[in-house]
């Protein structure tokens, strides 16, 4: 019996040096890194999902976020916006709100090549992880950057609708829907409720891994 387990054993070693696991069978690295060349993600296959990127607001957005129920949605977190205001992060960190972090225009990436590195050690060090996503506040991603990005391990997440108020879009099977609240382009919170109340939203990774990703190639 005891020599029948240890042919067994043996087997099963061999197996292991014949066949090792890759890093790309790994279920944290097809979750963690969603694609492998330079692209951006605009939309998924199931459902509906809303982001929030935020860069502007003080006690109203504190408010708001007090008031936001599940399932919430992705907020995308300005760094200087921040450190301005560490008592809402707090609020955020303690309601376990799903965030990614919001750089500036794609452009000044290519200007300033520390200026991603040090946005990511500034995310860190408010929400004690890694962020999953990142998204420039005009949705560009130059080649530069997302080779820095897949570097870091971080998705470029864009939209497959940025919404602006007014009439409220129909809705798309596998929707990324990305509303701004910057200084000088914002809708108001009543708006946005409108537009909660208009569909059922699910978490971004939800539509994305529902089936397959949709993607958009970033130039050279």
């Amino acid at each position: 019996m005891t020599k029948k387990v240890f042919i067994i054993i043996f087997m099963c070693f061999g197996l292991i040096l014949l066949f090792p696991p890759t890093p790309e069978n790994s279920s944290f690295t097809s979750v963690f890194r969603v694609t492998e060349k330079p692209a951006a993600i605009v939309r998924g296959t199931y459902g509906s999902a809303v982001t929030v990127n935020i860069s502007f607001g003080d006690d109203n957005v504190k408010q708001w976020i007090q008031d936001l129920e599940k399932p919430y949605p992705l907020l995308f977190i300005q760094m200087e916006w921040a450190n301005r205001y560490p008592e809402t992060i707090q609020l955020i960190n303690k309601k376990n709100i799903p965030t990614g972090l919001l750089g500036d225009s794609g452009a000044t990436y290519q200007e300033d090549a520390t200026k991603l590195l040090d946005e990511l050690k500034q995310f860190e060090k408010h929400f004690d992880a890694k962020p999953l996503w990142f998204r420039t506040m005009d949705e560009v991603f130059p080649a530069f950057l997302h080779s820095m990005l897949i570097e870091a391990e971080v998705n470029a997440l864009s939209s497959s609708i940025r919404w602006r108020g007014g009439e409220i879009p129909p809705i798309e099977d596998g929707e990324i829907i990305s509303v701004s609240h910057y200084r000088e382009d914002r809708i108001s919170f009543i708006e946005l409720k409108k537009l909660f109340d208009s569909r059922e939203f699910h978490s971004v990774e939800d539509v994305l891994f529902g089936t397959s990703v949709k993607i958009k190639k970033i130039p050279e």
